[in-house]
């Protein structure tokens, strides 16, 4: 299935246009876009594979509406999540607008207004554990016969699982803040990704040796704070290996909020603006603060040379 790009994102179901209608459509939040959101888009498409593919979430995530003040704990953001369905098959993704209207919806009211009249879904997929409306008022059960009445499919698809259990974002985000980048990425099907445009540090790194590309995690999940060996995947397309420490920088006195330093092996280049998305592959160290400059660049030195080393092997 060839998916489309980042543009395919729909925000408003009342107005789509009508290529962006009557398609088959895998329901979930889909944050991450694991192994299990993969099977639930490949069961809405094998059900009816002479439809077009859709994807149905919603943004901000409804945790991120009811816990505002919980602390941020998204693997992808809107714009990766888009282009993380779309590799996998979806030619459209509505995002839907999560605040008080839609938090209020009943569920009869949502599988109405939302599936049937604005997205004129044909067929419905999600996990066994899918729960919509409001105070999650709907589940799978509720689903089944409200899309039956309407004439609309659903397949339900069961968790997959490895040795551990079902995979979930909950397990993933819990392997990546205990600093195990390799297991989240056997579970997420390619390796966790901070994407974010490039800012302006203070320049510090350069003046040591080591030139950095600064990215804020803003609404990311913060993994394990570290040092990691990871691989850029720039706005042009080039991909470029590296080292980067995820965290306050406590040498230099402690930032408010953590951030991704990225130094990129071999390159020379201004990226300040442009988006970069960094994989995290492995994790090397924990954060630590150094007496002085000196010491700090002897570490990232040897914090190179290892990274050069891992990715090479």
């Amino acid at each position: 299935m060839d998916g489309p790009h980042r543009g395919m994102i729909h925000g408003d179901w009342r107005s789509l246009p009508e290529a962006a209608r009557g398609g088959t459509v895998a329901l979930g939040n889909l944050d991450g876009v694991h192994r299990g959101h993969a099977a639930v888009l490949a069961a809405a498409h094998q059900a009816r594979p002479d439809l077009a593919l859709a994807a149905l979430t919603f943004e901000p995530h409804p945790r991120e509406h009811f816990r505002p003040d919980d602390p941020p704990f998204r693997l992808t953001l809107l714009p990766a999540k888009a282009a993380a369905l779309a590799a996998i098959g979806a030619r459209h993704v509505h995002a839907l607008p999560f605040g008080e209207a839609l938090a209020a919806m009943g569920a009869e009211g949502f599988v109405e207004e939302v599936l049937h009249r604005g997205l004129g879904a044909r067929h419905l997929a999600c996990g066994a554990d899918f729960a919509f409306g409001h105070r999650r008022g709907g589940d799978v059960a509720f689903l089944a016969e409200a899309a039956e009445r309407r004439g609309i499919g659903l397949s339900v698809v069961p968790h997959i699982a490895d040795a551990e259990g079902p995979i979930s974002s909950t397990r993933i985000r819990r392997l990546l803040q205990d600093g195990y980048p390799e297991r989240a990425a056997e579970l997420l099907g390619r390796p966790f990704a901070v994407v974010g445009e490039v800012a302006h540090g203070d320049k510090r790194g350069r003046t040591i040796g080591f030139p950095t590309a600064n990215i804020f995690l803003g609404r990311h999940l913060e993994p394990a704070r570290g040092v990691y060996a990871v691989r850029a995947r720039l706005a042009d397309g080039r991909v470029v290996p590296g080292v980067a420490n995820i965290g306050r920088r406590p040498t230099a006195g402690g930032d408010p909020v953590s951030r991704l330093e990225a130094h990129l092996f071999d390159f020379a280049g201004d990226l300040y603006g442009q988006e970069a998305s960094v994989e995290l592959l492995h994790f090397m160290r924990e954060e630590r603060r150094f007496p002085d400059f000196d010491t700090l660049r002897t570490q990232i030195a040897a914090d190179a040379a290892e990274a050069r080393a891992w990715l090479k092997a």
